[in-house]
């Protein structure tokens, strides 16, 4: 049983992050992580270099149809990311 000022790790984690603003930047850096799991592998092995920035994901392809295709599907990436993080965490994606 735990007293009145006692937390779990989690919630001491959980509070920190918001304290100090870091759950966007841990989520950011996740995604980056699991680009191959969230878009496959040919995106993926495509995708020369992604970040996210004021909420807008930067997309470099190498691939010219890919990269038309993924022009098409930007709200389908968002949506993904979002789901993902369970936040809105980009409202744009750039492809370069």
């Amino acid at each position: 049983m735990r007293s009145g000022n006692e937390q779990t790790i989690k919630e001491v984690i959980s509070s920190l992050l918001g304290e100090y603003k870091l759950q966007d930047k841990i989520s950011e850096v996740n995604i980056v992580q699991s680009w191959e799991k969230l878009m496959g592998k040919l995106i993926a092995k495509n995708t020369n270099k992604i970040y996210i920035k004021d909420k807008k994901l930067f997309l470099y392809l190498e691939s010219p149809a890919l990269k038309q295709e993924l022009i098409y599907s930007k709200s389908k990436i968002i949506d993904i990311i979002n789901k993902e993080t369970g936040t809105i965490l980009i409202n744009e994606v750039v492809i370069r």
